[in-house]
């Protein structure tokens, strides 16, 4: 039986990504970190600086542009040529003493910068952020390819194996690369715990196959905290018990679905992922802003959404800790996919897909000609997220919460907006969390800092009444 209650220990010493994490789980403190990228680079420069002025504990994020996620970097330079905006950095057609330039006295030991692309074939990517000196990238060759296009699976795994290679070769200069894997994300929403603990666990073994020794596992917030916390705690099992040599850590993404529309239900709905952090043992939290369902975010709705979730986090951490979660099953569910695609092949990169093809792995809702499409996922009465059909995936008998009927179009047009719901709907924040939050800022002790908290919480008690 594993311990739903295990951590890593951490080994990386370097000056490194991983190292500012472990450090910061050292002294009890959860890093948060904003998902924040555009085109120009002035005004990326002065995204990380706000990132790293943030009254928390954060780290900075150089996210990626759509055209250079997918290769075309020639529709990329034209962009920046007209002067056209994109909805990130594109790192491959700035020239890099640009790109030196924007992070010239804003990244170092104190503040490491990730970069976060969205690729299915990032070996380019990896080898320009290599260039710039950069250690920490995000991804994995099933995450980043089922989700996000139609580049066949084999060639990202392929493509992904040359690129975990390339990245490990920094250790040649004395870094520690790290690398996290997305596979707690797949497509955002509507995926059982069982499935995004599985690709994670997955896609980490694959990175140490090819060479990495520090990686990060990512979970998303779904629609039940009871089951997010089992699961998070299940993936901190199930890292420890696979990934024994490596350090590693745990990832947490504030909900990627369908965002509340209302300023309050979108800071109430950041406020609970930062509590389920702590609960659930993450040492990093990919946080989301007010402004998720209608634009890109500002800087400054980024900085909001860093101090408030970093607060937030520290009032959580100070109270007694929670119970262990009780086993529902969960961690059978997830070990039993992992084991059957570990049993295909030695080589993790064949294994999965094999596992792909025969339905072992297979994403609900995906359209991605390699997915087999054959599962369906619902949400029960009491919110917890389950299958209605479980395809051809090896967990017969064993699967936590199983449906009685297919879900329609109808179930899943509902399921899609069943968190936006009822956030948006929600009453006020508990006073318990509110008071907590602001009694945080208010020990760091900086009047500014306490200000915009105060005037956080007072702006979500407002808008939590005005929206009913």
């Amino acid at each position: 039986m594993l311990n739903l209650t295990s951590a890593s220990t951490p080994t990386t010493s370097t000056q490194s990504f991983a190292a500012f994490v472990n450090a910061a789980r050292g002294r009890g403190e959860i890093v948060v970190q904003p998902r924040m990228g555009f085109s120009d680079p002035e005004q990326m420069r002065d995204g990380l600086l706000a990132t790293r002025r943030a009254r928390a504990v954060s780290v900075g994020t150089l996210t990626l542009d759509s055209y250079t996620r997918v290769r075309d970097y020639a529709s990329a330079a034209r962009a920046l040529a007209d002067g056209a905006p994109l909805n990130g950095y594109p790192i491959l057609s700035h020239l890099q003493q640009v790109t030196r330039g924007l992070l010239d006295s804003v990244r170092g030991p104190d503040f490491p910068v990730q970069v976060r692309h969205g690729s299915a074939e990032p070996y380019e990517i990896i080898r320009a952020l290599s260039v710039l000196g950069l250690d920490a990238t995000e991804g994995g060759p099933i995450s980043y390819c089922l989700p996000y296009g139609r580049v066949p699976l084999r060639d990202a795994v392929r493509n992904w194996a040359r690129s975990c290679e390339l990245l490990s070769e920094q250790r040649e200069t004395g870094a520690e690369p790290h690398l996290e894997s997305f596979g707690g994300c797949l497509l955002g929403q509507l995926c059982p715990p069982s499935l995004l603990i599985a690709v994670s666990v997955l896609e980490a073994m694959f990175f140490r196959q090819h060479g990495l020794r520090s990686v990060s596992l990512s979970y998303a917030q779904q629609t039940n905290a009871d089951q997010d916390a089992e699961a998070l705690a299940v993936l901190g099992a199930l890292a420890g018990h696979y990934l024994p040599d490596l350090d590693w850590h745990l990832v947490l993404y504030t909900y990627m679905g369908v965002y509340p529309t209302t300023r309050a239900g979108a800071l109430r709905l950041l406020c609970d992922s930062a509590e389920l952090a702590v609960r659930g043992g993450a040492a990093r939290l990919i946080v989301k802003t007010s402004a998720e369902s209608v634009r890109i975010p500002t800087v400054a709705e980024n900085v909001e959404a860093l101090e408030l979730a970093g607060a937030v986090a520290a009032a959580c951490t100070r109270s007694r800790p929670a119970a262990p979660p009780p086993d529902t099953g969960l961690l059978a569910e997830a070990g039993a996919l992992i084991e059957a695609v570990l049993e295909l092949d030695d080589d993790l990169g064949a294994a999965m897909l094999r596992a792909v093809e025969r339905g072992y792995l297979d994403v609900p809702y995906c359209l991605h000609p390699d997915n087999p499409g054959r599962t369906r996922s619902l949400i029960g009465p009491d919110g917890r997220l389950g299958w209605a059909d479980t395809g051809s995936l090896p967990i017969s008998g064993r699967a936590a919460h199983v449906g009685r009927a297919r879900a329609g179009s109808t179930d899943l047009l509902m399921a899609l907006s069943y968190v936006k719901n009822r956030y948006d709907q929600a009453a006020d924040l508990p006073e318990s969390v509110l008071a907590g939050a602001a009694a945080d800022t208010v020990r760091r002790g900086d009047p500014a800092a306490v200000g915009r908290a105060g005037r956080t919480v007072r702006t979500i008690r407002t808008l939590g009444k005005a929206d009913h």
